[in-house]
């Protein structure tokens, strides 16, 4: 896979050219089920302003850049997208310097492979992308840190996808407190486990649902189902009960140094191969809120950035299993 890592710190040019490259391919995806399956631009123009006013004008620059079309615009809400699923692992160590680490696991044909910083609305962010301005992982200059899994659970209802409710608790948050707050009122189109990590230690995460409301515990650890085991053939599939209890011990009855933590995220039960099934492991993510540092991880690999270094490049990953 070739990787990128990209810095802009107002939306523009650079923007503008990821969307022209990537956007045949989500198009594709967000039409698979039909254009009317899809909510309108008005819709989703209005959810924004009643649960994510704050980003509205970001939104407006978007789309804009993207060409100022119909489609274009409706994706970028994030508003009921089409549902799609992943395998993932997350937990926070925390030891003297506390660290958010996660494992995601997810379809390597379907994904942006990119880290974006931006300073977007005067906030630094950076982290991983989906949908070019949604996040599956990422962290602020205010020392927050947050991470995705899916939640295991099939029902679908009206809401935003995952990735654009990162965006704008990093958008708009500074502490653990402060993100628990947006989680638990924004409405999410699936299931997901949220976890976030302040630079205070304080940390928890949230069980968000379309059809219940969001669930804020102090758990540290969270893999692909919430309270209890839902949708039995994925989880059995995905061993999500087995990598949980596997990150349990680790925290508690081995309580391990914090490489050795890390260094558990790179090998099995963790780490999956299933990319035939669509669950490899893209890649290991470690942010650490306190110093403003990230490393993403593969076997054998760390690519280190940070908010006083971040450097433009790009790399080739050969990761393991993936075809």
């Amino acid at each position: 896979m070739l990787w990128r890592a990209l810095n802009e710190d107002l939306p523009g040019p650079k923007w503008a050219g990821l969307f022209a490259e990537y956007w045949p391919d989500y198009q594709r995806w967000w039409l698979k089920e039909g254009e009317s399956a899809r909510p309108t631009y008005l819709e989703g123009y209005r959810a924004l302003q009643q649960h994510m006013p704050e980003i509205v004008p970001l939104y407006d620059q978007l789309c804009d850049l993207a060409g100022g079309g119909d489609r274009a615009a409706r994706f970028l809400s994030f508003y009921c997208p089409p549902p799609y699923l992943s395998g993932c692992s997350q937990a926070i160590w925390t030891g003297q310097e506390p660290v958010l680490v996660r494992n995601y696991d997810y379809n390597p044909k379907a994904f942006d492979s990119l880290i974006l910083k931006t300073g977007w609305q005067g906030r630094q962010v950076m982290g991983l992308s989906d949908g070019l301005w949604g996040l599956v992982d990422g962290m602020n200059d205010a020392g927050l840190a947050i991470s995705l899994t899916f939640g295991g659970r099939r029902i679908v209802g009206p809401g935003f996808g995952v990735p654009l409710i990162l965006r704008y608790v990093l958008q708009t948050c500074s502490t653990a407190q402060e993100a628990g707050e947006a989680l638990a009122r924004i409405p999410t189109h699936m299931s997901y486990n949220v976890t976030v990590l302040d630079a205070k230690r304080q940390y928890l995460t949230a069980m968000m649902a379309p059809d219940r409301p969001a669930l804020i515990t102090h758990a540290a650890v969270a893999t692909n189902h919430q309270e209890s085991v839902e949708w039995i053939s994925h989880a059995r599939f995905t061993a999500t009960v087995e990598r949980e209890r596997f990150l349990l011990q680790r925290l508690s009855l081995h309580r391990d140094p914090q490489d050795k933590f890390i260094g558990a995220f790179l090998r099995p039960p963790l780490y999956s191969t299933a990319f035939d099934a669509g669950f490899g492991t893209l890649y290991t993510s470690v942010y650490r809120p306190r110093l403003g540092e990230m490393e993403v991880r593969w076997p054998g690999t760390i690519w280190s950035l940070s908010f006083k270094e971040f450097h433009e490049s790009g790399r080739q990953v050969q990761i393991p299993g993936a075809a």
